[in-house]
């Protein structure tokens, strides 16, 4: 396919925004991975009750309804867990489960002493569970349902605990869960602060702050697996500058850098949220872009090639006209697996410097052009 000289009209619902970090799988990881935690921490609820009540002097306490309890909350476990009632866990999900876990301590503590019952700390285990887990406002609400339940042992404990109860005693009951909940959501921040930081530095580039392959490798076979589960299509772009080896000798490589930035951020500005970029080499990119076939990637990779050729590279005093080389190969029609796709991508993108350069072209079986 030739050089478009002018992009053939854009078919409706194909509009593409700047290009956005596609972080809804990365969120879903972390949630399965706290998912688990949560889990660990329930069996340790249930065994810490557990052991209590057989080896403590458990003679007044309701051991029917603490057994009972205790059965009723581990099948709550088992069916949130391994029974995959929540199949993607998240927020919600491990809001109810915390709600749960103080439900089912303030069931324990009404039948083993209430207030003065000596498991009275396992509220702090839900307010850790939640800092780690759901942050600030939702570990507060936590508290606050935490001080109700309070109030609600201590009404049970005693007839006249509301009107004895003075603001300062409750005040000092709750402050250490309130302590431990403001330093441990502080301390999950700052871990997940540095966790993203770290992630960001290992899956992105650090010039243009696109994708690097580790990463993107890892989103295309995903996205690639989906396509062939549901028979959708995608498609891939490899885009290559065209003079940034004259730049480099020309202008220097601080100017060569700039070069690459510019590509990549004009490729990011005609990207839509769902669409993939990353650095592929020096100059060359790779784009994926879901549930689009070859015509409509030939449109994108068309206003990608005219923004960038309209787009002069201000080196010093001089401007450098710029100028992109951009192959399509489209999954099903020109592959079945990610590396087919991107071999293929790669011979149009020889087939499009072939013929002149500055040029789009889409992948067409026959000899291989490199050679």
């Amino acid at each position: 396919m030739d050089n478009l000289t002018a992009a053939p009209p854009q078919p409706a619902g194909v509009s593409r925004p700047r290009q956005a970090p596609p972080d809804a799988e990365l969120e879903s990881t972390e949630f399965r991975d706290f998912s688990r935690t949560v889990a660990e921490i329930e069996w340790l609820l249930v065994i810490l009750v557990l052991l209590f009540h057989v080896f403590q002097d458990s003679t007044e306490d309701n051991t029917f309804a603490i057994y009972g309890g205790l059965i009723v909350y581990a099948a709550i476990i088992l069916v949130f867990h391994y029974f995959n009632f929540v199949r993607r866990p998240g927020r919600w999900s491990l809001a109810v489960e915390t709600w749960t876990m103080i439900v089912f301590i303030t069931w324990v503590l009404f039948h083993t002493g209430r207030l003065d019952s000596p498991l009275l700390n396992l509220y702090l285990l839900p307010i850790v569970t939640s800092a780690l887990t759901l942050g600030q406002l939702v570990t507060l609400l936590q508290v606050g349902l935490i001080a109700a339940c309070y109030l609600f042992l201590g009404q049970a404990t005693s007839a006249t605990f509301l009107s004895i109860i003075t603001a300062g005693n409750f005040a000092a009951d709750l402050a250490p869960m309130l302590l431990v909940a403001y330093i441990t959501t502080m301390l999950s921040q700052d871990i997940l602060n540095a966790m993203a930081r770290i992630r960001l530095i290992s899956e992105t580039d650090a010039l243009t702050r696109s994708y690097n392959m580790r990463a993107f490798h890892a989103l295309a076979r995903r996205e690639c697996a989906v396509a062939a589960r549901y028979n959708r299509i995608l498609s891939l772009l490899m885009v290559d500058s065209d003079n940034l080896k004259k730049v480099n000798d020309t202008h220097g490589h601080e100017a060569g850098d700039r070069l690459i930035q510019l590509v990549a951020q004009s490729i990011r500005d005609n990207l839509r949220a769902t669409d993939i970029l990353a650095r592929y080499g020096g100059d060359e990119f790779m784009c994926l872009l879901p549930e689009t076939g070859s015509q409509g990637a030939a449109i994108v990779a068309e206003r990608i090639r005219v923004r960038i050729a309209e787009t002069p590279l201000a080196a010093g005093a001089a401007s450098v006209a710029t100028s992109v080389s951009i192959g399509i190969a489209t999954y099903g029609e020109h592959g079945s697996d990610f590396d087919a796709l991107a071999k293929n991508a790669d011979h149009a993108l020889y087939a499009a410097k072939a013929r002149g350069r500055n040029r789009v072209a889409v992948f067409e079986p026959g000899p291989d052009p490199a050679g």
